[in-house]
């Protein structure tokens, strides 16, 4: 795992896509945090291949070709941000899909993905949040009591990095790299030689913390 928890960057974000390839991000948002709050946001969006969107993913996040037409493709918009995701603790909820959203994005490309360390945000609720009855992400933010623009990339990587704070406050951590260790999850890991999915305990229930 790279780098000492106390000193790595911390960067939650968020993808949409613009239509049903993975490889079609039309806008990232990023969310940064630091000392226990979420220090800094960014937004950007990006000119998927082709500029093809699809109707369903238009209704879902309101972004249309003609918001993108100027903007950079995958590349450019990466190499600005890879300084900041190599060596980071990213941070994502449901993972999976914006670590695929990169991954097969670089594909298409030929470019080298970003590497880092990862954790999903709804396993994390999940072992956290039991009792709630989904683990999405505006129901774990109605949950605590925190608003946001659902769907919006840059919203959606605040809300995720709220979440994780959440979290590392009610299981007594400092910081939100100890939040595997204490919940019995492991970090997905993304690099150029492949990737590893995190891995989420089940059935975990929230631990006890006596102030």
């Amino acid at each position: 795992m790279a780098g000492d928890g106390r000193r790595m960057k911390v960067i939650a974000l968020d993808f949409e896509t613009a239509n049903e390839q993975r490889a079609s991000p039309c806008s990232i948002g990023l969310a940064w945090i630091e000392d226990g709050q979420v220090a800094r946001i960014e937004h950007h969006y990006i000119r998927p291949p082709g500029n093809r969107f699809a109707r369903f993913n238009i209704a879902f996040h309101g972004i249309g070709p003609q918001q993108v037409a100027d903007a950079d493709e995958w590349p450019d918009v990466l190499e600005r941000l890879r300084p900041e995701l190599d060596g980071a603790l990213v941070l994502a909820h449901n993972a999976s899909f914006d670590v695929s959203v990169i991954r097969r994005t670089c594909e298409h490309y030929d470019v080298r993905p970003p590497s880092f360390d990862y954790l999903c945000t709804v396993q994390v609720a999940r072992g956290v949040w039991p009792e709630l009855s989904s683990h999405k992400l505006n129901v774990v933010c109605g949950h605590l009591g925190v608003d946001f623009a659902h769907h919006d990339a840059a919203a959606d990587a605040y809300a995720c990095g709220r979440v994780a704070l959440a979290a590392a406050s009610l299981n007594g951590v400092t910081h939100v790299r100890d939040l595997p260790g204490r919940l019995g999850m492991t970090l997905g890991r993304l690099s150029h030689d492949g990737y590893t999915p995190p891995k989420g305990a089940v059935g975990l229930r929230r631990a006890r913390v006596h102030g």
